[in-house]
């Protein structure tokens, strides 16, 4: 059976997984950008979403390597697919990501409005979710075919599945900065209560990257 997982998903110090005031001009809030200051140079980024070779090998790039591994399908909430608040006014708002986005497998967007199916260039479409987190999951599920699902974010969607004890694997990456405010992921959220313990910890010098699986 598919496994849902959390992959390279950056964290502050101080625990924001976005900084805040997020818009066009700062898609990861304000800071956001520097938690992420661990995968950018990676081989596996480059390569993703760049389109380029070479880059950095090493423990980091494995990490990163490894939330590609075997996914049938993605899960994003709305902020994570764009800046648009409220109802859809057109349809000319197409990702962050230009034509060809990093996923390659369809990916379920969850939304309090609906919108048609964006087809994209490599295997990408975006189903647009309006009945819910376990909806979308059961939809992602079909759409994956055995292999993976993995739930990008943003925070309050991961909160959403681990709540509710969905999540089998979650990759933390600890940034070593501190954001002050925005959108912290653990907030309210007790993992020991709900059957979470760390199975691993590595250290390299741009992050502490954290395994915690369900029991």
């Amino acid at each position: 059976m598919s496994r849902v997982r959390v992959a390279s998903f950056s964290i502050s110090i101080d625990g924001f997984g976005a900084g805040p005031d997020q818009s066009l001009a700062h898609p990861l809030g304000v800071g956001g950008e520097a938690l992420h200051g661990w995968i950018f140079p990676t081989r596996t980024l480059q390569k993703n979403l760049f389109g380029r070779d070479g880059g950095e090998s090493g423990e980091d790039d494995k990490f990163a390597s490894r939330g590609f591994e075997n996914i049938g399908a993605w899960i994003l909430g709305r902020n994570m697919f764009g800046p648009v608040r409220g109802p859809w006014p057109d349809e000319t708002w197409r990702g962050w990501w230009g034509e060809n986005p990093v996923y390659h497998v369809p990916v379920f967007v969850l939304s309090h409005h609906a919108r048609k199916p964006l087809v994209m260039a490599g295997g990408t479409t975006f189903h647009f979710v309006t009945e819910g987190a376990e909806v979308a999951l059961a939809r992602a599920r079909d759409a994956a075919d055995g292999r993976d699902i993995r739930v990008g974010g943003g925070v309050q969607v991961i909160q959403q599945y681990l709540r509710r004890r969905l999540i089998d694997e979650m990759h933390i990456a600890i940034s070593p900065i501190l954001l002050g405010s925005g959108e912290r992921l653990f907030d309210g959220i007790d993992l020991p209560a709900l059957g979470y313990s760390c199975s691993q910890r590595v250290a390299t010098p741009a992050a502490t990257h954290v395994v915690i699986e369900r029991n």
